[in-house]
C-alpha cells in the first residue's frame, strides 16, 4: 500500500515537468535561463499556494550544486535560523547553502535581520516564498538584496496536465485501473483555482473512494468530482492581497464602464460570503467615479446598499447587481475627488492662512470688537443669489481646485453660473 501523499510523488524534478508559470519557466525565461547557469541569486517568490514555489527552489537549489534546508516562517524560531547558520561552516555547507524560508512573513523584524549578514558575505542564499505581498511583509533590507517573482494560479488548460498525471501515476502507485472521462478531469482542473496540490489531492481521494464497474475498473464519477471541488476555485481571504485584488478590479471596471467584469468581480466577492466589503467600495465609486455626472448615482447607490444589507445574501446580490450596472454604464466624471485631493494637499502642507475676517462667525456678544462678519455681503440679498466676494483666505484667494467636467451634468451648472452670474 502506498502511503505517501501523491503530490510528493508527483513532485517535479526539473523545471521541464513543471506544469504552469510559463512568464516564469518558459523558455528563455529568466528563471529557467538562471537554472541553465547554474548560478543562484537571493530570490522571493511571491503567489499563492500549490502553484510551485517550493518546487522550482528545490530545482534550482538542486541545479546550482548547493544544500538546500528548509525552515517555515510559521514555525521558525530565531534558533533554527542560528543552527541554519551554523552549517555554513559544516562539511554540508562547502558547496553552499541555500535556505529555504516558507511563508517568510510570518517572522518578524528581528528574525529577518538575522539573516542580512550572511546574505551579504555569500554564506547563505536565500529563497523565501509569501503568499503575501512582499512589499508589505517582507523587510526593506531583505527585499533590496532579493529578486521578487510572481507565480500566478496555474490555468485550467494546465492544469489538464497535472490531473491526467495525476490519474496515471495513481493506477501505477495503487496497482489498479481507473475511469475518469473528461468532463471529470475539466471539473477537476477548473474547481482547483489554479492550486496543482488541491487538484492532486482531489485525484487522490476521488481514487481511493471510486467504486469498481462490473468490469473491476474504479469509476471516478462528475459527481462525486463536484464534490470534491466544489467552493475550491475562489481564492480569497478577507485580510489578504485576493481581497484587495478583487475590491481594486472590481473599481477599475466600473470606472472603465465595463459592466460584465464588473459583475464578474462583484460574484467573486459574494460568493466568498464578502457582503460588507463590496457595498462600501460602491458606495465610494458612486461619488469618486460616477459624481458630478450623474449625481442621483450616489442616494440610488445608497438605496441599493441599505437593501442589499436588510435582505443578507443570497438575496443581496440582485440590488447589489442592479448598483454595479447602474454605476458602470452611467456617464463618468471625478472632478469633484480630483478638487477635494487638491485642496486636501494644501491643508495637509500647510498651504492656508487664517479665514477672512467678513466670513467668520458673528453671532455673539463681542463679534464685531473683533471685527468678525463685518462687510459680509449676503447672497440671497443680490440678483441671482449671487454677490462677488473673497472666501478663501488671502494666501489661496486665486486659487481654482474644481474643474467643471465633460459631461452633460457638469457643463448645465457651467452654463448656469456663466448664465446668471
Amino acid at each position: 500500500m502506498f502511503n505517501s501523499p501523491l503530490a510528493n510523488a508527483l513532485r517535479p524534478d526539473t523545471l521541464e515537468d513543471m506544469v504552469g508559470q510559463e512568464h516564469l519557466l518558459g523558455k528563455g525565461k529568466l528563471l529557467n535561463r538562471l537554472y541553465e547557469s547554474k548560478k543562484l541569486p537571493n530570490l522571493i517568490f511571491y503567489g499563492p499556494s500549490g502553484v510551485g514555489k517550493t518546487t522550482v527552489a528545490k530545482i534550482l537549489a538542486k541545479s546550482a550544486g548547493k544544500t538546500l534546508r528548509y525552515l517555515n516562517g510559521t514555525t521558525a524560531s530565531t534558533a533554527d535560523i542560528k543552527e541554519v547558520i551554523s552549517d555554513t561552516n559544516s562539511f554540508d555547507g562547502l558547496g553552499g547553502i541555500v535556505l529555504y524560508l516558507d511563508e517568510i512573513q510570518y517572522l518578524n523584524k528581528k528574525q529577518q535581520q538575522t539573516l542580512l549578514e550572511f546574505i551579504e558575505n555569500g554564506s547563505i542564499t536565500l529563497i523565501s516564498s509569501t503568499t503575501e505581498n512582499p512589499y508589505f511583509y517582507v523587510y526593506n533590507a531583505i527585499l533590496s538584496r532579493s529578486t521578487v517573482f510572481e507565480f500566478k494560479p496555474v490555468s485550467p488548460t494546465e492544469m489538464k496536465k497535472a490531473v491526467i498525471r495525476a490519474l496515471s501515476k495513481a493506477c501505477e502507485l495503487f496497482g489498479k485501473e481507473y475511469k475518469a472521462n473528461d468532463e471529470v478531469i475539466d471539473i477537476i482542473s477548473i474547481g482547483s483555482g489554479g492550486d496543482v496540490r488541491k487538484a492532486i489531492n482531489a485525484v487522490e481521494l476521488l481514487v481511493a473512494t471510486a467504486v469498481p464497474d462490473e468490469k473491476g475498473k474504479a469509476v471516478i464519477t462528475e459527481e462525486d468530482a463536484k464534490q470534491v471541488a466544489q467552493r475550491s476555485s475562489n481564492r480569497y481571504d478577507r485580510d489578504g492581497d485576493a481581497h484587495y485584488n478583487l475590491l481594486s478590479a472590481l473599481q477599475k471596471s466600473i470606472r472603465g464602464s465595463d459592466e460584465n467584469a464588473a459583475l464578474h468581480y462583484l460574484a467573486r466577492l459574494l460568493d466568498a460570503g464578502d457582503l460588507i466589503s463590496p457595498c462600501r467600495r460602491l458606495l465610494v465609486i458612486a461619488a469618486e467615479d460616477i459624481g458630478l455626472a450623474y449625481p442621483n448615482a450616489i442616494p440610488i447607490v445608497k438605496a441599493c446598499v441599505d437593501s442589499a444589507l436588510q435582505l443578507g445574501l443570497p438575496e443581496a446580490r440582485i440590488p447589489l447587481a442592479d448598483a454595479v450596472v447602474l454605476l458602470a454604464t452611467a456617464p463618468k466624471s471625478n472632478s469633484a475627488y480630483a478638487a477635494m485631493e487638491k485642496a486636501m494637499a494644501d491643508v495637509q502642507n500647510g498651504n492656508f492662512s487664517d479665514i477672512p475676517a467678513h466670513l467668520k462667525d458673528g453671532h455673539y456678544s463681542g463679534a464685531q470688537k473683533l471685527g468678525h462678519a463685518i462687510g459680509y455681503k449676503y447672497p440671497h440679498d443680490f440678483p441671482n443669489h449671487y454677490v462677488k466676494q473673497q472666501y478663501l483666505p488671502d494666501t489661496l484667494k486665486n486659487k481654482k481646485y474644481y474643474e467643471f467636467g465633460e459631461n452633460k451634468s457638469e457643463q448645465s451648472a457651467l452654463a448656469y453660473r456663466n448664465k446668471n452670474l
